[in-house]
């Protein structure tokens, strides 16, 4: 009876053990730049909070054009802690309206999270 009852305590503790999943959030995922020059290189810092129960790892990123650049956190971020996840686009080359989706690799239950930027390019005369 024994055994049965510390088999039913492990397999307790080992089903909650396997619901801890890193999760976070984005204070706002979309982001508009004012109207800038072409040749410009623009900043922004998307502010990342791990809201899951164990660390966060953002592993990777995917962009469509080298010209978007992430800067990735070195460190797993810590459950309740944040990150301020810094992306660069270098308008050189670049005219009008621009929209670009910064897609995030993580090891979050839903593995991909998207943020983004727009911003209009005046070109050079």
């Amino acid at each position: 009876m024994r055994l049965f009852f510390a088999i039913i305590i492990i397999a307790l503790n080992s089903a909650l053990g396997f619901c801890q999943e890193a999760e976070f959030s984005i204070d706002k995922s979309l982001h508009k730049f004012p109207s800038t020059k072409q040749g410009v290189v623009l900043i922004h810092n998307y502010m990342i909070t791990n809201t899951g129960d164990i660390p966060l790892i953002i592993s990777d990123y995917k962009v469509s054009c080298t010209c978007t650049k992430a800067v990735l956190p070195e460190d797993p971020i810590a459950p309740g802690e944040s990150f301020a996840l810094q992306v660069s686009f270098d308008t050189k080359d670049k005219y009008y309206f621009q929209d670009r989706t910064i897609i995030l690799i993580a090891n979050t239950k839903k593995k991909t999270h998207s943020i983004r930027f727009k911003v209009k390019v005046v070109p050079n005369e």
